[in-house]
């Protein structure tokens, strides 16, 4: 396991993530290693840890060089809901609200360029005509980097709903 810090935490966080040090957030990765290593260990599945701390969260990346290894846990679906299994065990442990962020072999890049693709289609709409394109609801860490890829696109977006439903809107400014 490798362990690399980034102490600068970005504006706008909100009071529960920005009073986790980079220690706390250390404590966090390490604990969810355990856990992580524990699940792999009973699945009988290879693979390689890599923690990590950038903008007020800990990051938690299983690799193995066989990508046939992780396929059953690379799943978008699957790697959410081992996300949130792997909070609640640090959660459990340490006692704070945890925004880990968890990634399997990639998946988290693979999810990226999903969401510049479905960004791509929806300016395309508006490219149309449409005034505006809703996305399908996702996680809040997911509209964040929809919220990102239309600010770098020159666009604006907006969240809209509340808990599952929740969904972006894109517009020109």
């Amino acid at each position: 396991m490798s362990n690399s810090t980034d102490q600068a935490a970005p504006a706008g966080l909100d009071a529960r993530s920005a009073a986790a040090t980079v220690e706390q957030l250390e404590q966090e990765g390490d604990v969810a290693a355990d856990y992580l290593e524990g699940l792999l260990d009973i699945a009988d599945i290879e693979g390689d840890l890599t923690l990590d701390v950038r903008a007020g969260r800990a990051y938690v990346s299983v690799e193995n060089d066989d990508e046939d290894a992780l396929r059953l846990l690379s799943d978008p679906e699957t790697v959410q809901a081992l996300q949130e299994l792997t909070r609640i065990a640090v959660q459990t442990q340490t006692g704070r609200f945890s925004r880990l962020i968890l990634d399997v072999g990639g998946s988290r890049d693979a999810r990226q360029r999903q969401l510049e693709k479905l960004v791509d289609r929806a300016i395309a709409r508006l490219d149309e005509g449409a005034s505006q394109a809703s996305l399908p609801a996702m996680s809040s860490y997911e509209r964040k980097l929809i919220h990102d890829i239309v600010a770098d696109r020159g666009l604006v977006s907006e969240s809209y709903g509340e808990g599952s439903d929740r969904h972006t809107v894109i517009r020109r400014g």
